[in-house]
């Protein structure tokens, strides 16, 4: 299942929050390149491979702005702190509990 969401009232949008559900029979990178064909802007995303055709400049239509999903980054850092009590580690959670409060 695919869900691509939008959300524009943050930036004085006026068309209301909507949301997309596509189901496919796996997780290849070419179904979200052409679910999002026709979409120009910034994705919001995890690190999944299969969205870096977005990204490329080769792109029909461009590439895409690339925005990294922070809870994902934030798991992987609380998972390095877990294993090494790393004084970085606290304070890059520190950093980006500060972004989330933003």
């Amino acid at each position: 299942m695919w869900t691509y969401v939008r959300n524009e009232r943050p930036h004085d949008g006026v068309r209301p929050p909507a949301a997309m559900f596509f189901a496919s029979p796996d997780r290849r990178g070419e179904r979200p390149l052409a679910h999002l064909a026709a979409f120009c802007g910034v994705l919001v995303a995890d690190g999944y491979a299969g969205f870096n055709g977005l990204y490329e400049a080769t792109r029909a239509g461009g590439a895409l702005t690339e925005a990294r999903c922070w809870a994902h980054v934030r798991r992987k850092i609380i998972d390095v702190h877990a294993a090494t009590g790393s004084v970085l580690a606290v304070e890059a959670l520190e950093r980006i509990g500060a972004l989330s409060g933003v």
